[in-house]
């Protein structure tokens, strides 16, 4: 598998996001806790980066925290059969505040809805407003990755509905940023799903659940993390690995969340990483 330097562990801001405006645009904050708990890289999306979202700004900031921009995640609604106009734009701000930061993937999430009513329509949908939006990306030098969710009105979020996606991610050539708390929580065998989808796997996001499918912090709950690490590794996968941790306790103080989870990284994954 790869070596320590080739396996990259980074922070997703949503541990933060979950308390609404409190950290929106508290970009210095985040990322000296990023920085302290031993990641590397961060992943941010758009709407937390308030003044942020200026290339040289964000170059900046990076440079004086020695992080990098592992990805950036754009949401949207994605339900009509092609993107508004409001969704235009979104991906259009986000695609050229990509071009100046060359390697970084885009991560297109969809926004969760009430209900999964019109289910096949709605995944359509979907995935045509995401493909409209790798291809842009693909003409900017851009990649993009799609990140499925768990909430109850997630048009993917089942066995059933990942089988249709990933065949469909396959075909429209766009990749696949599998999250194994997403997958757990959708009732998968979350090893079984990185194994058969590791051709296409751009991305990775780790949170752990317990017995019950609460959130909790990285060890506390049922996820082997360092056999998805050995899985990806033998497939020879050179992506991130994104934590993120969504428990009752990380929206209470996501700070000493996110340097728990780094102690994680460091006493299990990054000693996994050395076999």
């Amino acid at each position: 598998m790869g070596t320590p330097s080739e396996i990259r562990f980074g922070c997703q801001f949503y541990t933060w996001q979950m308390s609404g405006d409190k950290y929106r645009g508290k970009l210095d904050h985040i990322t000296g806790v990023v920085k302290e708990s031993g990641f590397t890289g961060i992943e941010p999306e758009t709407g937390m980066l308030g003044s942020y979202y200026d290339p040289i700004r964000m170059k900046e900031l990076l440079a004086r925290q020695g992080l990098a921009l592992g990805g950036l995640t754009l949401v949207c609604d994605w339900r009509q059969p092609a993107e508004t106009g409001g969704e235009q734009q979104a991906a259009a701000d986000a695609l050229a505040f990509l071009g100046h930061f060359p390697g970084t993937l885009l991560v297109l999430c969809q926004m969760p809805g009430n209900d999964r009513e019109h289910l096949r329509q709605r995944q359509e949908n979907a995935l045509r407003c995401i493909e409209a939006v790798t291809s842009r990306a693909a003409a900017q030098g851009i990649s993009c990755a799609f990140h499925p969710n768990s909430p109850p009105g997630s048009v993917f979020r089942t066995g059933d509905d990942y089988k249709f996606l990933l065949d469909e991610l396959a075909r429209r050539q766009v990749g696949f940023a599998p999250d194994s708390g997403h997958i757990l929580k959708g009732g998968m065998d979350v090893y079984v799903l990185f194994e058969s989808a590791a051709a296409i796997i751009r991305h990775v996001h780790f949170k752990d659940i317990d017995a019950h499918h609460a959130w909790v912090g990285m060890g506390n709950g049922v996820t082997d993390f360092p056999r998805i690490v050995r899985i990806l590794g033998t497939h020879g996968y050179r992506g991130w690995f994104m934590v993120e941790e969504e428990s009752v306790a990380a929206e209470a103080d996501p700070d000493t969340a996110t340097r728990q989870n780094g102690e994680y990284i460091k006493t299990i994954l990054k000693g996994e990483t050395k076999k």
